[in-house]
């Protein structure tokens, strides 16, 4: 894990974290991909980017771009 998870709060920081992640690699696939794939991979993008507001409480400016997010999650 990339921090410890003692309680309530860091399982929901540890949520929106691994959430990011998941957007960064599928930000990665749009970049790469095309036709129905890249489709996809946007609308997954998306939902994980959705699933991070709601286990963080709000939201990135660029999610799944963590070079512009202002976020350092991995």
């Amino acid at each position: 894990l990339p921090f410890p998870v003692p309680d309530a709060a860091a399982a929901l920081r540890l949520a929106a974290v691994l959430e990011d992640r998941v957007a960064n690699v599928y930000s990665d696939l749009v970049r790469a991909a095309g036709g129905p794939l890249r489709k996809e991979a946007a609308g997954a993008l998306r939902e994980a980017a959705v699933r991070a507001v709601r286990w963080r409480g709000s939201g990135v400016a660029f999610p799944g771009l963590a070079e512009r997010s202002g976020s350092r999650t991995g």
